[in-house]
Protein backbone atom coordinates (compact mmCIF):
# COMPACT_ATOMS: atom_id res chain seq x y z
CA UNK A 1 0.00 0.00 0.00
CA UNK A 2 1.52 3.66 -0.85
CA UNK A 3 2.51 5.14 2.37
CA UNK A 4 1.13 8.45 3.57
CA UNK A 5 2.92 10.79 5.82
CA UNK A 6 0.44 13.67 7.74
CA UNK A 7 2.36 16.46 8.57
CA UNK A 8 0.69 18.70 11.39
CA UNK A 9 1.56 22.27 11.99
CA UNK A 10 0.45 25.47 13.95
CA UNK A 11 -1.11 26.94 10.93
CA UNK A 12 -0.90 26.21 7.06
CA UNK A 13 -1.36 28.94 4.66
CA UNK A 14 -2.32 27.00 1.76
CA UNK A 15 -2.81 30.17 -0.60
CA UNK A 16 -6.19 28.46 -1.76
CA UNK A 17 -8.73 31.26 -1.20
CA UNK A 18 -11.27 28.30 -0.95
CA UNK A 19 -9.34 27.25 1.95
CA UNK A 20 -7.08 29.85 3.23
CA UNK A 21 -5.63 27.61 6.25
CA UNK A 22 -5.51 24.29 7.72
CA UNK A 23 -3.51 22.48 10.70
CA UNK A 24 -2.68 19.08 8.44
CA UNK A 25 -1.18 18.08 5.60
CA UNK A 26 -1.44 14.54 3.43
CA UNK A 27 1.61 13.78 1.43
CA UNK A 28 1.67 10.70 -1.20
CA UNK A 29 3.87 9.76 -3.74
CA UNK A 30 5.59 13.42 -2.90
CA UNK A 31 1.86 15.26 -3.59
CA UNK A 32 -0.73 16.98 -1.42
CA UNK A 33 -3.50 14.24 -0.87
CA UNK A 34 -5.41 16.09 1.75
CA UNK A 35 -5.62 19.09 3.56
CA UNK A 36 -7.68 20.37 6.76
CA UNK A 37 -7.76 19.22 9.69
CA UNK A 38 -6.69 15.65 11.35
CA UNK A 39 -10.15 14.57 11.41
CA UNK A 40 -10.23 14.94 7.25
CA UNK A 41 -6.78 13.42 7.18
CA UNK A 42 -8.53 10.16 8.66
CA UNK A 43 -10.88 9.63 5.95
CA UNK A 44 -7.80 8.22 3.77
CA UNK A 45 -6.84 5.61 5.86
CA UNK A 46 -3.44 4.30 7.83
CA UNK A 47 -0.94 7.63 8.11
CA UNK A 48 2.12 8.41 9.54
CA UNK A 49 1.69 11.47 11.60
CA UNK A 50 5.03 13.72 11.82
CA UNK A 51 4.60 16.35 14.30
CA UNK A 52 8.18 17.89 13.32
CA UNK A 53 6.23 21.29 12.53
CA UNK A 54 3.83 21.08 15.03
CA UNK A 55 4.81 24.70 15.87
CA UNK A 56 5.80 26.39 12.65
CA UNK A 57 3.73 27.75 10.11
CA UNK A 58 3.39 26.23 6.63
CA UNK A 59 3.21 28.04 3.14
CA UNK A 60 3.30 27.03 -0.49
CA UNK A 61 7.03 26.27 -1.67
CA UNK A 62 8.14 30.15 -2.56
CA UNK A 63 8.72 30.11 -6.05
CA UNK A 64 11.73 32.42 -7.50
CA UNK A 65 10.58 33.41 -10.99
CA UNK A 66 13.32 35.13 -11.75
CA UNK A 67 17.05 34.40 -10.36
CA UNK A 68 20.45 32.94 -11.77
CA UNK A 69 22.29 29.71 -10.41
CA UNK A 70 25.05 31.55 -9.84
CA UNK A 71 23.62 32.87 -6.90
CA UNK A 72 25.02 29.94 -5.57
CA UNK A 73 29.19 30.18 -7.58
CA UNK A 74 29.77 33.45 -7.39
CA UNK A 75 31.06 33.12 -4.24
CA UNK A 76 35.00 31.86 -5.18
CA UNK A 77 35.42 35.29 -6.33
CA UNK A 78 35.86 38.56 -4.19
CA UNK A 79 32.54 40.16 -3.49
CA UNK A 80 32.95 44.47 -3.84
CA UNK A 81 29.34 45.13 -3.54
CA UNK A 82 27.99 48.26 -1.36
CA UNK A 83 25.98 46.14 0.76
CA UNK A 84 27.13 43.12 3.04
CA UNK A 85 25.82 39.74 1.60
CA UNK A 86 26.54 36.49 3.17
CA UNK A 87 27.38 33.50 0.56
CA UNK A 88 26.01 30.19 0.80
CA UNK A 89 28.78 29.09 3.77
CA UNK A 90 27.56 31.77 6.05
CA UNK A 91 30.14 33.90 5.50
CA UNK A 92 29.13 37.45 5.15
CA UNK A 93 31.14 39.62 2.97
CA UNK A 94 31.02 43.23 4.18
CA UNK A 95 30.39 46.11 1.89
CA UNK A 96 33.10 48.38 0.28
CA UNK A 97 31.64 51.66 0.40
CA UNK A 98 34.70 53.86 -1.61
CA UNK A 99 36.55 53.74 -4.27
CA UNK A 100 39.48 53.59 -2.46
CA UNK A 101 38.35 50.33 -0.38
CA UNK A 102 37.46 48.67 -3.75
CA UNK A 103 41.12 49.26 -5.05
CA UNK A 104 42.73 48.31 -1.54
CA UNK A 105 40.65 44.99 -1.93
CA UNK A 106 41.73 44.43 -5.32
CA UNK A 107 45.50 44.64 -4.29
CA UNK A 108 44.92 42.98 -1.53
CA UNK A 109 43.53 40.04 -3.67
CA UNK A 110 46.10 40.70 -6.35
CA UNK A 111 48.95 40.32 -3.68
CA UNK A 112 47.24 36.89 -2.35
CA UNK A 113 47.53 35.73 -5.75
CA UNK A 114 50.81 36.09 -6.08
CA UNK A 115 51.70 35.13 -2.80
CA UNK A 116 50.27 31.85 -3.92
CA UNK A 117 52.26 30.75 -6.68
CA UNK A 118 49.53 31.83 -9.22
CA UNK A 119 50.55 32.85 -12.57
CA UNK A 120 50.92 36.27 -12.74
CA UNK A 121 48.51 36.40 -15.89
CA UNK A 122 46.21 34.74 -13.82
CA UNK A 123 43.18 37.04 -14.37
CA UNK A 124 41.43 38.70 -10.83
CA UNK A 125 37.80 38.29 -11.29
CA UNK A 126 35.91 40.19 -8.82
CA UNK A 127 31.76 40.90 -8.76
CA UNK A 128 29.10 42.95 -7.07
CA UNK A 129 30.61 46.39 -8.09
CA UNK A 130 28.38 49.16 -8.40
CA UNK A 131 29.33 53.17 -9.16
CA UNK A 132 26.24 54.39 -8.97
CA UNK A 133 26.70 54.94 -4.92
CA UNK A 134 30.20 56.61 -5.62
CA UNK A 135 28.25 59.99 -7.07
CA UNK A 136 29.77 61.42 -10.50
CA UNK A 137 33.00 59.18 -9.79
CA UNK A 138 32.90 56.29 -11.58
CA UNK A 139 35.54 53.00 -11.89
CA UNK A 140 37.79 53.44 -14.98
CA UNK A 141 41.04 51.28 -16.19
CA UNK A 142 43.24 53.81 -14.30
CA UNK A 143 41.47 52.67 -11.00
CA UNK A 144 41.90 49.08 -11.82
CA UNK A 145 45.98 49.83 -12.44
CA UNK A 146 46.66 50.66 -8.87
CA UNK A 147 45.66 47.09 -8.68
CA UNK A 148 47.83 45.71 -11.17
CA UNK A 149 48.96 47.08 -14.48
CA UNK A 150 50.23 43.47 -15.41
CA UNK A 151 47.52 40.77 -13.88
CA UNK A 152 44.12 41.19 -15.83
CA UNK A 153 41.42 42.19 -13.43
CA UNK A 154 38.05 41.96 -14.08
CA UNK A 155 35.42 43.71 -12.04
CA UNK A 156 31.33 42.44 -12.73
CA UNK A 157 28.41 44.94 -11.82
CA UNK A 158 26.30 44.01 -9.36
CA UNK A 159 23.63 44.08 -12.41
CA UNK A 160 25.40 41.61 -14.48
CA UNK A 161 25.00 44.06 -17.67
CA UNK A 162 28.65 46.29 -17.00
CA UNK A 163 31.90 45.31 -16.15
CA UNK A 164 35.36 47.40 -15.95
CA UNK A 165 38.73 46.00 -16.58
CA UNK A 166 42.16 47.16 -16.63
CA UNK A 167 44.70 48.03 -19.09
CA UNK A 168 46.20 44.33 -18.77
CA UNK A 169 42.73 43.17 -19.90
CA UNK A 170 41.94 45.43 -22.57
CA UNK A 171 45.33 44.45 -24.39
CA UNK A 172 44.23 40.59 -23.82
CA UNK A 173 41.08 41.28 -25.37
CA UNK A 174 42.40 43.15 -27.94
CA UNK A 175 40.24 46.31 -27.46
CA UNK A 176 41.38 49.96 -28.42
CA UNK A 177 40.50 52.75 -29.55
CA UNK A 178 39.71 51.74 -32.53
CA UNK A 179 37.55 48.97 -31.10
CA UNK A 180 33.97 49.70 -32.82
CA UNK A 181 31.74 48.23 -30.76
CA UNK A 182 28.17 49.40 -29.18
CA UNK A 183 29.18 49.77 -25.19
CA UNK A 184 32.95 50.40 -25.13
CA UNK A 185 33.14 53.50 -23.24
CA UNK A 186 35.91 55.70 -24.25
CA UNK A 187 37.80 59.13 -22.74
CA UNK A 188 37.51 62.27 -24.37
CA UNK A 189 40.17 61.19 -26.21
CA UNK A 190 39.06 58.20 -27.77
CA UNK A 191 41.08 55.77 -25.03
CA UNK A 192 38.97 52.82 -24.05
CA UNK A 193 38.10 53.35 -20.43
CA UNK A 194 37.70 50.34 -18.95
CA UNK A 195 33.73 50.08 -18.74
CA UNK A 196 31.87 47.82 -21.16
CA UNK A 197 28.32 47.84 -21.19
CA UNK A 198 26.46 45.30 -22.32
CA UNK A 199 26.99 41.98 -23.93
CA UNK A 200 28.59 42.49 -27.00
CA UNK A 201 30.91 45.19 -25.29
CA UNK A 202 31.39 42.17 -22.50
CA UNK A 203 31.96 39.67 -24.89
CA UNK A 204 35.95 40.08 -25.83
CA UNK A 205 36.92 40.05 -22.41
CA UNK A 206 34.24 36.64 -21.72
CA UNK A 207 36.13 35.01 -24.81
CA UNK A 208 39.10 35.14 -22.66
CA UNK A 209 38.32 34.63 -19.23
CA UNK A 210 35.52 32.81 -19.88
CA UNK A 211 34.18 33.02 -16.34
CA UNK A 212 32.96 36.25 -15.64
CA UNK A 213 29.39 37.15 -14.51
CA UNK A 214 26.34 35.32 -14.97
CA UNK A 215 26.75 33.62 -17.90
CA UNK A 216 29.75 32.00 -16.15
CA UNK A 217 29.51 27.92 -16.50
CA UNK A 218 27.70 26.23 -13.09
CA UNK A 219 29.65 23.28 -10.93
CA UNK A 220 28.74 20.88 -8.60
CA UNK A 221 29.72 23.56 -5.86
CA UNK A 222 27.93 26.48 -7.37
CA UNK A 223 25.16 24.16 -7.78
CA UNK A 224 24.79 22.98 -4.49
CA UNK A 225 25.39 26.44 -2.65
CA UNK A 226 22.39 27.45 -4.73
CA UNK A 227 20.29 24.91 -3.36
CA UNK A 228 21.96 25.49 0.24
CA UNK A 229 20.64 29.41 0.08
CA UNK A 230 17.55 28.21 -1.36
CA UNK A 231 16.86 25.89 1.21
CA UNK A 232 17.88 28.65 3.84
CA UNK A 233 14.97 31.19 2.38
CA UNK A 234 12.49 28.81 1.42
CA UNK A 235 12.53 28.79 -1.86
CA UNK A 236 11.32 24.92 -3.44
CA UNK A 237 11.56 25.82 -7.11
CA UNK A 238 13.67 28.83 -9.03
CA UNK A 239 14.59 29.86 -12.70
CA UNK A 240 18.26 30.28 -13.81
CA UNK A 241 16.47 32.97 -15.85
CA UNK A 242 19.14 32.97 -18.65
CA UNK A 243 21.35 29.56 -19.45
CA UNK A 244 22.81 28.58 -22.83
CA UNK A 245 21.59 25.03 -22.29
CA UNK A 246 24.66 23.69 -24.26
CA UNK A 247 25.82 19.84 -23.35
CA UNK A 248 28.19 21.13 -20.74
CA UNK A 249 25.21 23.01 -19.11
CA UNK A 250 22.34 20.02 -19.27
CA UNK A 251 25.27 17.52 -18.09
CA UNK A 252 25.23 19.72 -14.61
CA UNK A 253 22.00 20.41 -14.58
CA UNK A 254 20.43 16.63 -15.18
CA UNK A 255 23.22 15.18 -13.22
CA UNK A 256 21.79 17.41 -9.88
CA UNK A 257 18.76 16.88 -10.90
CA UNK A 258 18.60 13.28 -10.81
CA UNK A 259 20.04 13.37 -6.65
CA UNK A 260 16.96 12.59 -4.52
CA UNK A 261 18.60 14.78 -1.97
CA UNK A 262 19.02 18.10 -4.24
CA UNK A 263 16.59 20.87 -2.79
CA UNK A 264 15.41 22.90 -5.42
CA UNK A 265 13.82 22.21 -8.55
CA UNK A 266 15.04 24.20 -11.38
CA UNK A 267 14.13 25.62 -14.82
CA UNK A 268 16.40 26.84 -16.96
CA UNK A 269 15.14 29.52 -20.02
CA UNK A 270 17.60 28.98 -22.72
CA UNK A 271 19.43 32.40 -24.05
CA UNK A 272 17.85 33.81 -26.68
CA UNK A 273 18.62 37.50 -27.00
CA UNK A 274 21.67 37.78 -29.17
CA UNK A 275 19.53 38.50 -32.27
CA UNK A 276 20.95 36.77 -35.00
CA UNK A 277 22.03 33.38 -33.84
CA UNK A 278 19.24 31.55 -35.05
CA UNK A 279 15.55 31.31 -33.45
CA UNK A 280 14.37 28.78 -35.12
CA UNK A 281 17.04 26.78 -34.46
CA UNK A 282 16.71 27.51 -30.63
CA UNK A 283 13.31 27.22 -30.52
CA UNK A 284 13.82 23.36 -32.16
CA UNK A 285 16.94 23.05 -29.21
CA UNK A 286 14.37 23.90 -26.26
CA UNK A 287 11.00 21.70 -27.27
CA UNK A 288 14.01 18.68 -27.65
CA UNK A 289 14.91 19.36 -23.87
CA UNK A 290 11.54 19.76 -23.02
CA UNK A 291 11.17 15.64 -23.88
CA UNK A 292 13.79 15.43 -20.85
CA UNK A 293 11.55 16.79 -17.77
CA UNK A 294 11.96 15.73 -14.78
CA UNK A 295 10.15 16.77 -11.33
CA UNK A 296 13.22 18.78 -10.33
CA UNK A 297 14.22 19.75 -14.22
CA UNK A 298 11.96 21.94 -16.53
CA UNK A 299 12.45 23.04 -19.70
CA UNK A 300 10.87 25.19 -21.63
CA UNK A 301 11.42 28.59 -21.15
CA UNK A 302 12.63 31.02 -23.44
CA UNK A 303 14.62 34.62 -22.28
CA UNK A 304 14.85 37.88 -24.26
CA UNK A 305 16.41 41.01 -23.60
CA UNK A 306 15.64 44.43 -25.41
CA UNK A 307 17.64 46.81 -22.89
CA UNK A 308 19.77 46.94 -20.26
CA UNK A 309 20.20 48.90 -16.32
CA UNK A 310 18.52 51.57 -15.35
CA UNK A 311 20.91 52.05 -12.77
CA UNK A 312 23.71 51.00 -15.17
CA UNK A 313 22.58 54.07 -18.09
CA UNK A 314 21.86 51.21 -20.10
CA UNK A 315 17.76 50.93 -20.53
CA UNK A 316 15.88 52.58 -22.84
CA UNK A 317 13.92 55.43 -21.36
CA UNK A 318 11.07 57.46 -22.24
CA UNK A 319 10.73 60.82 -22.82
CA UNK A 320 12.73 62.84 -21.00
CA UNK A 321 15.25 60.41 -20.78
CA UNK A 322 17.79 60.32 -17.57
CA UNK A 323 17.07 62.57 -14.90
CA UNK A 324 20.86 63.79 -14.75
CA UNK A 325 21.27 64.12 -17.89
CA UNK A 326 22.82 60.63 -19.62
CA UNK A 327 22.22 59.67 -22.84
CA UNK A 328 19.51 57.03 -23.73
CA UNK A 329 20.83 53.41 -22.86
CA UNK A 330 21.55 49.97 -25.26
CA UNK A 331 19.48 48.37 -27.22
CA UNK A 332 20.77 44.76 -26.83
CA UNK A 333 18.32 43.50 -29.27
CA UNK A 334 17.25 45.39 -32.21
CA UNK A 335 13.40 46.00 -31.35
CA UNK A 336 12.82 44.69 -34.93
CA UNK A 337 14.87 41.92 -34.67
CA UNK A 338 13.21 41.12 -31.44
CA UNK A 339 10.04 40.85 -33.03
CA UNK A 340 10.88 38.74 -35.56
CA UNK A 341 12.82 36.24 -33.19
CA UNK A 342 9.63 36.52 -30.46
CA UNK A 343 7.37 35.78 -33.36
CA UNK A 344 9.39 32.56 -34.00
CA UNK A 345 9.95 31.27 -30.37
CA UNK A 346 5.80 32.13 -30.11
CA UNK A 347 4.65 29.96 -33.18
CA UNK A 348 6.49 26.78 -31.44
CA UNK A 349 4.57 26.83 -28.50
CA UNK A 350 7.19 28.17 -25.92
CA UNK A 351 6.59 30.52 -22.67
CA UNK A 352 9.14 34.01 -23.43
CA UNK A 353 9.89 35.85 -21.01
CA UNK A 354 11.68 39.44 -21.53
CA UNK A 355 14.22 41.07 -19.76
CA UNK A 356 12.46 45.01 -20.14
CA UNK A 357 13.75 47.58 -17.51
CA UNK A 358 13.40 51.42 -19.02
CA UNK A 359 9.59 52.35 -20.15
CA UNK A 360 11.08 52.97 -23.25
CA UNK A 361 12.02 49.08 -23.94
CA UNK A 362 8.90 47.97 -21.97
CA UNK A 363 6.46 50.04 -24.40
CA UNK A 364 8.81 48.36 -27.70
CA UNK A 365 7.89 45.17 -25.92
CA UNK A 366 4.30 45.74 -25.50
CA UNK A 367 4.00 47.10 -29.48
CA UNK A 368 5.84 43.77 -30.99
CA UNK A 369 3.96 41.53 -28.75
CA UNK A 370 0.71 42.81 -29.92
CA UNK A 371 1.40 42.73 -33.62
CA UNK A 372 2.88 38.97 -33.38
CA UNK A 373 -0.49 38.31 -31.50
CA UNK A 374 -2.83 39.75 -34.07
CA UNK A 375 -0.74 37.40 -36.84
CA UNK A 376 -0.39 34.51 -34.44
CA UNK A 377 -2.87 34.12 -31.92
CA UNK A 378 -2.63 31.84 -28.85
CA UNK A 379 -5.01 31.83 -26.03
CA UNK A 380 -3.15 31.43 -22.49
CA UNK A 381 0.22 32.41 -24.01
CA UNK A 382 1.42 33.97 -20.59
CA UNK A 383 4.30 35.45 -21.99
CA UNK A 384 5.93 37.74 -19.26
CA UNK A 385 7.82 40.73 -18.65
CA UNK A 386 10.89 40.45 -16.60
CA UNK A 387 11.71 43.60 -14.16
CA UNK A 388 9.85 45.66 -16.31
CA UNK A 389 10.53 48.69 -13.76
CA UNK A 390 9.16 51.89 -15.16
CA UNK A 391 5.96 50.27 -16.56
CA UNK A 392 2.86 52.89 -16.04
CA UNK A 393 -0.49 51.95 -15.73
CA UNK A 394 -1.19 52.98 -19.18
CA UNK A 395 0.76 50.17 -20.34
CA UNK A 396 -0.42 47.48 -17.87
CA UNK A 397 -3.82 48.07 -19.00
CA UNK A 398 -2.33 47.15 -22.58
CA UNK A 399 -0.43 44.35 -21.43
CA UNK A 400 -3.81 42.72 -19.56
CA UNK A 401 -5.52 43.23 -22.84
CA UNK A 402 -2.87 40.93 -24.39
CA UNK A 403 -2.93 38.36 -21.96
CA UNK A 404 1.07 39.29 -21.04
CA UNK A 405 2.23 38.67 -17.16
CA UNK A 406 4.78 40.74 -15.13
CA UNK A 407 7.34 39.62 -13.04
CA UNK A 408 8.24 43.17 -11.10
CA UNK A 409 11.66 43.74 -9.57
CA UNK A 410 10.22 44.81 -6.17
CA UNK A 411 13.87 44.58 -4.30
CA UNK A 412 14.81 47.71 -6.86
CA UNK A 413 13.26 50.06 -4.20
CA UNK A 414 15.18 49.05 -1.10
CA UNK A 415 18.67 48.65 -3.05
CA UNK A 416 18.66 51.75 -5.91
CA UNK A 417 15.33 53.53 -4.70
CA UNK A 418 16.99 56.54 -3.74
CA UNK A 419 19.36 56.45 -6.51
CA UNK A 420 16.54 56.42 -8.57
CA UNK A 421 14.92 59.27 -7.54
CA UNK A 422 17.77 61.54 -6.77
CA UNK A 423 19.79 60.30 -10.35
CA UNK A 424 18.48 58.36 -12.93
CA UNK A 425 15.05 58.72 -12.87
CA UNK A 426 13.82 62.00 -10.78
CA UNK A 427 11.65 62.04 -7.68
CA UNK A 428 8.29 61.89 -9.99
CA UNK A 429 9.14 59.04 -11.93
CA UNK A 430 10.67 57.01 -9.00
CA UNK A 431 6.98 56.98 -7.43
CA UNK A 432 6.07 54.35 -9.50
CA UNK A 433 9.09 52.40 -9.70
CA UNK A 434 8.16 48.88 -9.79
CA UNK A 435 4.59 49.51 -9.37
CA UNK A 436 2.92 46.40 -8.34
CA UNK A 437 -0.15 47.51 -7.26
CA UNK A 438 -0.54 49.77 -10.69
CA UNK A 439 -0.04 46.21 -12.40
CA UNK A 440 -2.99 44.35 -9.74
CA UNK A 441 -5.28 47.19 -10.56
CA UNK A 442 -5.06 46.57 -14.58
CA UNK A 443 -5.49 43.10 -13.92
CA UNK A 444 -2.19 41.93 -14.61
CA UNK A 445 -0.96 38.68 -13.45
CA UNK A 446 1.93 39.13 -11.01
CA UNK A 447 4.90 37.51 -9.39
CA UNK A 448 8.16 39.52 -7.74
CA UNK A 449 11.77 38.70 -7.65
CA UNK A 450 15.35 39.30 -6.82
CA UNK A 451 17.42 38.74 -9.71
CA UNK A 452 19.88 36.74 -7.73
CA UNK A 453 22.85 37.56 -7.37
CA UNK A 454 22.35 40.65 -8.68
CA UNK A 455 20.28 41.03 -5.27
CA UNK A 456 20.31 38.06 -2.69
CA UNK A 457 17.44 35.75 -3.11
CA UNK A 458 15.21 35.73 -0.46
CA UNK A 459 11.15 36.06 -1.33
CA UNK A 460 10.37 36.78 1.78
CA UNK A 461 12.91 40.01 1.66
CA UNK A 462 11.06 40.48 -1.49
CA UNK A 463 7.62 40.61 -0.50
CA UNK A 464 8.47 43.35 2.38
CA UNK A 465 9.86 45.59 -0.82
CA UNK A 466 6.48 45.41 -2.17
CA UNK A 467 5.13 45.80 1.06
CA UNK A 468 6.74 48.86 2.75
CA UNK A 469 8.74 50.56 -0.54
CA UNK A 470 11.15 51.81 1.82
CA UNK A 471 14.35 53.09 0.75
CA UNK A 472 17.80 52.83 3.12
CA UNK A 473 17.57 56.65 3.60
CA UNK A 474 14.65 56.33 5.11
CA UNK A 475 11.95 57.53 2.40
CA UNK A 476 8.42 55.97 1.17
CA UNK A 477 9.19 55.68 -2.57
CA UNK A 478 5.59 55.55 -3.96
CA UNK A 479 3.16 54.78 -1.37
CA UNK A 480 0.45 54.48 -3.48
CA UNK A 481 2.37 51.30 -5.18
CA UNK A 482 2.58 49.41 -2.17
CA UNK A 483 0.38 46.40 -1.94
CA UNK A 484 -0.77 44.22 1.26
CA UNK A 485 1.03 41.23 2.55
CA UNK A 486 -1.63 38.44 1.37
CA UNK A 487 -0.99 39.95 -2.13
CA UNK A 488 2.67 39.90 -1.73
CA UNK A 489 2.84 36.40 -0.46
CA UNK A 490 0.54 35.32 -2.98
CA UNK A 491 3.32 37.08 -5.77
CA UNK A 492 6.08 34.58 -4.27
CA UNK A 493 3.62 31.61 -4.43
CA UNK A 494 1.25 31.33 -6.79
CA UNK A 495 1.71 34.40 -8.63
CA UNK A 496 5.33 33.57 -9.43
CA UNK A 497 3.87 29.95 -10.62
CA UNK A 498 1.58 30.83 -12.80
CA UNK A 499 4.46 33.39 -14.76
CA UNK A 500 5.94 29.78 -15.20
CA UNK A 501 2.71 27.77 -16.16
CA UNK A 502 3.20 25.90 -13.10
CA UNK A 503 -0.08 26.77 -11.35
CA UNK A 504 -1.74 23.35 -11.44
CA UNK A 505 1.23 21.66 -9.94
CA UNK A 506 2.92 24.42 -7.36
CA UNK A 507 2.28 27.95 -5.57
CA UNK A 508 -0.70 26.35 -3.33
CA UNK A 509 -1.28 23.80 -1.15
CA UNK A 510 -4.21 22.08 -2.77
CA UNK A 511 -4.71 18.21 -3.07
CA UNK A 512 -3.15 17.17 -6.06
CA UNK A 513 -0.64 19.35 -6.08
CA UNK A 514 3.22 18.91 -5.62
CA UNK A 515 3.94 18.57 -1.73
CA UNK A 516 6.45 22.07 -1.47
CA UNK A 517 6.34 23.67 1.38
CA UNK A 518 8.25 26.32 3.60
CA UNK A 519 8.87 26.19 6.88
CA UNK A 520 8.59 29.44 8.77
CA UNK A 521 8.81 30.27 12.80
CA UNK A 522 6.06 32.80 12.37
CA UNK A 523 2.99 33.64 10.50
CA UNK A 524 3.57 36.45 7.95
CA UNK A 525 -0.15 37.60 8.25
CA UNK A 526 0.52 38.11 12.07
CA UNK A 527 3.66 39.97 12.06
CA UNK A 528 4.14 43.93 11.62
CA UNK A 529 4.82 44.14 8.11
CA UNK A 530 7.70 46.08 8.69
CA UNK A 531 9.26 42.80 9.99
CA UNK A 532 8.19 40.39 7.41
CA UNK A 533 11.71 40.14 6.35
CA UNK A 534 13.37 39.49 9.27
CA UNK A 535 10.77 35.92 9.35
CA UNK A 536 13.12 33.13 10.50
CA UNK A 537 12.82 30.15 7.67
CA UNK A 538 13.51 26.97 8.84
CA UNK A 539 13.46 25.23 5.44
CA UNK A 540 11.58 23.40 2.59
CA UNK A 541 9.62 20.15 1.96
CA UNK A 542 10.02 19.56 -2.10
CA UNK A 543 7.75 16.72 -3.63
CA UNK A 544 7.57 15.34 0.09
CA UNK A 545 10.76 15.21 1.19
CA UNK A 546 12.08 17.43 4.00
CA UNK A 547 15.23 19.77 3.75
CA UNK A 548 16.46 21.14 7.07
CA UNK A 549 17.84 24.67 6.73
CA UNK A 550 21.77 24.87 7.85
CA UNK A 551 22.81 26.60 10.89
CA UNK A 552 25.09 29.19 10.12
Amino acid sequence: MTHTTVYAARKILTMNPRQPEATHVAVRDGRVLAVGDLERMKAWGAFDLDERFADRVLLPGFVEGHCHLKEGGMWVWPYLGWFERRGPDGRRWPGVRSMEAAVARLCEIDAEMSAAGRPADEPLIAWGFDPIYFGAERMTVEHLDRASRTRPIVVSHSNGHLMTVNSAMLRWAGITRDTDIVGVMKFADGEPNGELQEPAAMFPVQRKVGNAGLLAPMNDAGMQGFARIATMNGVTTATDLVNRLRDEDLEILERHAADASYAVRILPAFQAFHGTHGAADGARHVKALAARNSDKLRFGLVKMMLDGSIQGFSARLRWPGYFNGAPNGIWVTDPAQYEADFETYHRAGLLIHTHTNGDEASEAAVDAIGRVLERAPRPDHRHTLQHGQMIDAALFRRMAALGLSVNLFANHVWYWGDQHAEVTMGPDRAERLDGCRSALDAGVPLAIHSDAPVTPLGPLFTAWCAVNRVTPSGRVLGAAERITVSEALRAITLGAAATLKLDHEIGSVEIGKRADFSVLDDDPLAVDPMTLKDLRVRGTVLSGRVHDAPEL
